[in-house]
């Protein structure tokens, strides 16, 4: 009864996220630096390309968050229901990146020194583009920058096939369908998976599922196949020969649950790391940390002419400027603005 009262609980818990307009979550990785190196090099990295220690310090602090708002309770709505998306990269030492769209407007900024710096390949300098990409410019320099998202969406578009062509909808499964495979998808749960519940203080509950990867990994696949073999070409699901080279360690999911509402996920892959050096590698979601995805004051708008016309400055080489269009000189600490994201919140 405890393994049936547990996944009960869990299935309220997400019933009642899927009944709300707007959710926000917070998700982080559970790791170090030195596991993530380790892990790196269980993957046989071509010499020179092993992940440096600054990117490894970086990504084992990043924290993700997003709220998303629908006009109906998240589990009902579709594409057209949502009427914005909040989401931001932060790290120990500020926000790396956050991206917005309300309405028909989408919203960006970005840490553009720390990034740049990051990735090995340093970008252009505000001074670099050519004049009048003065929206560009507020983008290097870590300031909001809008454009018309369904704008940007057509230009895509046109770039990739014909303007006249007519895009083909999204994979989507008919709502019977939805059903038949929420109900597969719950068996194979309660048939595979492990519950184990205990209670804590103040409302709080703390419920572990463990299952052999992959076995449930291919249980799951195996409902999923006969349900979407009707949907458009590129909807390709691994196969029992590509889950044959999968571990099948058992991995635990940790719920939190606060007066019967989810709080926290953390997911224990540890075991299906490479490396048996590696012994803390997680993932964790809380339901919280969201940014309300508003217009932020201040926004400069980019158009389409100037974006293309920025980056073909930048590409194209110029005097005192490298083949790749960048300074051959390298970019130096005070060529970067340093400004904090944080100082340009709405």
């Amino acid at each position: 009864m405890e393994q049936l009262s547990a996944g009960q609980k869990l299935d309220k818990a997400f019933e009642k996220l899927g009944k709300e307009k707007s959710i926000s979550f917070e998700l982080d990785l559970d790791v170090d630096a030195e596991t993530l190196k380790l892990m790196d090099a269980s993957s046989d990295p071509e010499p020179g390309e092993e992940i440096p220690d600054e990117a490894a310090e970086l990504i084992s602090g990043l924290k993700v968050s997003v709220t998303v708002e629908s006009k109906k309770p998240i589990a009902d709505s579709e594409g057209k229901d949502f009427v914005g998306t909040a989401v931001k990269v932060s790290s120990p030492d500020g926000d790396l990146l956050e991206y917005r769209t309300v309405g028909d407007r989408t919203y960006v900024r970005s840490d553009v020194k720390t990034l740049s710096k990051t990735m090995g390949a340093p970008l252009p300098t505000a001074d670099q583009l050519p004049p009048g990409a003065e929206g560009l410019k507020k983008a290097l320099e870590g300031k909001w920058v809008m454009f018309d998202t369904k704008a940007m969406e057509e230009a895509g578009r046109e770039t990739g096939q014909e303007p006249s062509a007519v895009p083909s909808p999204a994979p989507t499964l008919d709502a019977g369908a939805q059903k038949k495979l929420a109900k597969a998808l719950r068996e194979v749960i309660a048939r595979e998976v492990e519950f184990k519940t205990t209670g804590g203080e103040d409302g709080t509950e703390h419920i572990t599922a463990a299952a052999p990867f992959r076995t449930l990994a291919g249980e799951l696949l195996g409902e999923i196949r006969p349900l979407v073999k009707g949907l458009p070409p590129g909807v390709d699901l691994p196969s029992d020969k590509d889950l044959k080279d999968v571990p099948d360690a058992k991995v635990a999911a940790h719920f939190t649950l606060k007066n019967g509402e989810l709080a926290e996920v953390h997911v224990d892959l540890g075991k299906l790391a490479e490396n048996a050096e590696v012994k803390k590698f997680g993932l964790v979601l809380k339901t919280s940390g969201g940014v309300k995805p508003e217009a932020p004051a201040g926004a400069t708008e980019l158009d389409l002419e100037e974006i293309m016309s920025g980056f073909a400055g930048v590409m194209m080489p110029e005097e005192g400027l490298g083949e790749d269009g960048f300074d051959e000189s390298g970019l130096g600490e005070d060529e970067f603005p340093d400004e904090s994201l944080a100082d340009d919140a709405a």
